[in-house]
Parts: structure tokens; sequence; C-alpha cells
């Protein structure tokens, strides 16, 4: 670097792309496309192979129609939405939206989910407290559970003698061979990708949640302009013109 060059404020690190089986693990339909869809987009071009697993089908999130008919609507949307990124599989937990709990039932659950796909790299959402540095900006709950009942299920599908009957009774096996777990959007990340190839296909999967970005606020809401404005912070700070941003949780002794 010359002195004439500009430092990047708070520099990213590239995360490590040394991987081919990855799953997505999120609260809600439109979760991932907030801001980690354009990197999925990167990653299955690749070739990499990607499931998406949601806990909840986001029947509660459209306050004008009834949970019973939102919840089928919104499946339909991420299955469109996973499908222009590249992603062909997308299971649904059924738990219900907005009241998830944190405890073995659901490490339980998420320990399932990992051992059958087997995955290095676990993708879920920030799961701070807020979405940003200062805590002016709150997660909520629904997140927050997700992420950190992924963390932990993470370590419970490595060891046999946790949750026991998935490989006793199930046919299922231990899986240790998660490398890292990726918190997308995290006021506490240190690594990125370059998503300027794929920032289009992040914008168009958003965009496939009709009904529900509907919903939200004066309903002429802009996703090409929500996600260019951190993209573009993002991809600064990795010195691309658009990024997606991660919080990297690193897996060896349990």
């Amino acid at each position: 670097m010359t002195a004439d060059t500009p430092s990047v404020p708070n520099p990213l690190q590239a995360v490590d792309e040394t991987w081919q089986r990855g799953l997505a693990i999120v609260a809600h339909p439109d979760d991932l496309e907030f801001g980690a869809a354009a990197a999925v987009a990167r990653w299955t071009a690749q070739g990499k192979e990607i499931v998406y697993v949601l806990l909840t089908s986001g029947e509660a999130g459209i306050d004008g129609m009834d949970p019973a008919e939102a919840g089928p609507l919104r499946e339909r949307e991420q299955r469109e939405s996973a499908a222009i990124v590249g992603v062909g599989q997308v299971d649904f937990l059924g738990l219900p939206d907005g009241v998830l709990e944190y405890g073995v039932p659901l490490r339980r659950e998420l320990s399932r989910v990992i051992r059958k796909h087997r995955p290095e790299i676990v993708i879920t959402n920030n799961f701070r407290d807020s979405w940003d540095e200062e805590g002016n900006a709150l997660n909520m709950s629904d997140h927050i559970v997700t992420g950190k009942a992924t963390l932990d299920a993470v370590r419970d599908a490595a060891n046999r003698w946790v949750f026991r009957e998935q490989i006793d009774a199930d046919g299922l096996e231990k899986w240790g061979g998660v490398r890292e777990v990726w918190a997308a959007g995290s006021p506490q990340s240190k690594h990125g990708v370059d998503t300027t190839d794929t920032f289009d296909l992040g914008v168009r999967s958003l965009e496939a949640h009709a009904a529900y970005l509907r919903g939200l606020g004066s309903g002429d809401f802009d996703s090409e302009e929500f996600l260019e404005g951190f993209a573009r912070q993002t991809g600064a700070r990795l010195g691309a013109r658009y990024g997606a941003s991660f919080e990297v949780f690193r897996l060896g002794l349990f």
C-alpha cells in the first residue's frame, strides 16, 4: 500500500470457499434473502450443494393475512426464491412462527437435520441482540433462538452420545464434519464474500417474496435499493462493488 492508497475501514477477510456441501438454517422465509442470497448464488454457481431448512413457514409474518393462508403462500414464495439462486431443496420444520423456544427439543431437531445432510459449512442469520454495533436496531427472538440452537446443534451432532436415539434407532450417524458456522449480517462480522456478479440474483430472490413485501410499511418497498445499501458498504470493506458479511464460528474441539 502506498501513501496515496486510501485505507479501507474495518476490512473484511474473505471466507474460506474450499467446501462442497452447505446447509442454511434460518427461522423464516425471507431471512436468507435479506442479504445472504447473493452469496448463495455465488456458491451454487461454483457447483456447491446447499440445502435450505426453515424452522417455520413464516405464517405469522403478514398482518393482514390469516396464518392458515400465509404459511402455504410463504412456503411457495420461499421455494421460488431459492430456485433463483440455485437451491433445489427447501425443507420446512413446521415450528410455530414468532414463538420459537431455545432448548433441548430444538437442539434435537436441528441435530437430526445436520446428521441427515452432513454439511461442511452451516449458514444461519445474525443471532446477536442487535443488527448494529450500537445496539439500536434490535434483533428478534426467533432469529436469536435459531442461531444459538444451530450453533449448539452442530456440536450435538458430532457427539455420538448426545441424542443417541438418532443413531441407535433412526439409522443416522454422528456428524463432526462441520468446519464453520457462518452468521450472515452479524454486527461482529469479520469475514465476507464478493457478491458483485450475483447481486442481481439476490435482488430477484428477495422480490420473489412478493406477498410478504407488499405487507411492509406503505407497500412500496424497493428490494434493490434496500439490498444495495448494505451490499455496497460490505463490498467496500472487501475491495469489491458488492459483498455479504458473515461472523464466522470455527469448530474444532467440543
